[in-house]
């Protein structure tokens, strides 16, 4: 019985390394997503400020457009963000790891 002992507890840490990984991994690949929609967002206020110009005092077009492209992407961002958590600890107790509280 020891052995099985042994080779189960083995077969445990090995299932906690590769969710391990791939935690890792998945939330790499999300903050490389997230600098990528940072950047995108970046060139459409460049865009927006060739087409639409500052115009002085009060709420303009110009700035309507920005609000609502930031509201958007962190919305996005957020989304990803829940699902990609939900992945990992979904994995993680497919592989025998805890329950939520």
């Amino acid at each position: 019985m020891a052995t099985a002992t042994k080779e189960r507890a083995a077969a445990e840490r090995g299932a906690v390394e590769k969710t391990t990984e791939l935690s890792e991994h998945i939330f790499e690949e999300l903050k490389d997503t997230q600098r990528s929609a940072i950047e995108a967002v970046r060139g459409f206020m460049a865009s927006v400020d060739e087409v639409l110009p500052s115009s002085g005092e009060g709420p303009s077009k110009r700035q309507e457009v920005i609000d609502s492209a930031l509201e958007m992407s962190q919305k996005l961002v957020k989304t990803q963000y829940d699902f990609l958590t939900k992945v990992v600890h979904d994995a993680g107790e497919a592989l025998g790891g805890s329950k939520r509280a």
